[in-house]
């Protein structure tokens, strides 16, 4: 029954939130499921399946190719593996980044691969208001593996890109990740570092100029269409970093007609790789969240975090994008 309980935890840390007493619920929920992992016999398929995302999800070199094959024979593929396999997002935004800028973009593992299109605005909106920056392509932050149980392997990836990131960190003003659930990632290296001696302080200096776009992006108006959008803030964005009704304010006060949504806290059922390992709940999740931003009739639902976009696009009836790709299209 707790292997259960800790399976079908959302990690979403609305628990940290609502705590009086400030308890990492997200910590306790690693630890437990590494003794779980170093103490319980899983099924042959659960363990199968936690390998291949462990295999192919944080190595964009072989993830890419893969979803590039899985698009291409996507009318063919059952509905339970469909869904998990986005349509093709093209590049819209042709901008040059500039090497050696002082606005570093990461780049990201499944959003380099899934949704490019999202780097390329950042890039493209950060330009218009008269910053250049570089688009770095550091890998996986080590999320995945950290939250599937390996925590070993999910350090040695967090130690990589300090090591990447570490040696220019004087030169670099600000350090920007446009997926919400690799920032609040990073944003925890020092606490899962703090026993290293060689990466504590390194760690703390990569966060120290770790942002997300949202505290960078300027909200004055703008001319922008007439379109009514829906936010969905994830849930790595709202418990994580703190950034509540962030992207609303800044959308609203460049032009756009926000919609009002109830069960703004409801988490959309993406949740890293539990789309794919609690297929079930995920999909309830998900139906729920669609409804209630179809409640204020938008005509586009937008998001910050690569997970969410693509959870919610299967199935929604208005387009789904980041709100970074909305906001590049008014330029």
């Amino acid at each position: 029954d707790s292997i259960a309980h800790l399976d079908r935890c959302l990690t979403c840390r609305a628990c940290e939130t609502t705590c009086p007493s400030g308890v990492e619920y997200g910590r306790l929920l690693d630890i437990g499921r590494e003794f779980v992992k170093d103490h319980a016999n899983r099924p042959l398929r659960s363990r199968m399946l936690t390998f291949l995302l462990r295999l192919v999800v944080p190595r964009p070199a072989l993830f890419a190719p893969l979803l590039k094959l899985g698009q291409f024979f996507r009318p063919l593929l059952p509905a339970f593996i469909k869904r998990h396999v986005p349509t093709k997002m093209p590049v819209l935004h042709q901008v040059e980044p500039v090497i050696g800028a002082k606005v570093v973009l990461l780049s990201g593992c499944v959003q380099s691969a899934a949704t490019p299109n999202v780097v390329a605005s950042l890039l493209k909106v950060l330009q218009h208001q008269g910053m250049d920056a570089e688009v770095f392509h550091e890998g996986c932050c080590g999320a995945l593996d950290y939250h599937l149980s390996a925590h070993e392997a999910g350090m040695q990836r967090m130690k990589a890109i300090i090591d990447q990131l570490f040696p220019r960190i004087d030169q670099i003003d600000y350090i920007v990740s446009s997926a919400t659930g690799c920032g609040v990632t990073i944003r925890d290296y020092p606490e899962i570092l703090q026993y290293d001696a060689a990466y504590r302080d390194k760690a703390s200096a990569i966060v120290d100029k770790l942002i997300d776009p949202i505290e960078i992006v300027s909200g004055e108006a703008i001319e922008v269409a007439t379109t009514r959008v829906a936010v969905h803030t994830p849930c790595s964005m709202q418990h994580g970093l703190g950034l509540t009704g962030a992207v609303e304010k800044l959308l609203g006060d460049i032009g756009f007609e926000i919609t009002a949504h109830r069960e703004g806290h409801l988490c959309c059922g993406s949740a890293g790789t539990y789309s794919i390992l609690q297929p079930e709940l995920s999909q309830q999740l998900k139906a729920r969240k669609l409804n209630v931003l179809a409640e204020g009739k938008p005509d586009v639902i937008v998001t910050a975090n690569v997970g969410c976009q693509l959870q919610l696009k299967e199935g929604a009836n208005v387009p789904v994008m980041h709100w970074l790709e909305l906001l590049a299209e008014q330029f």
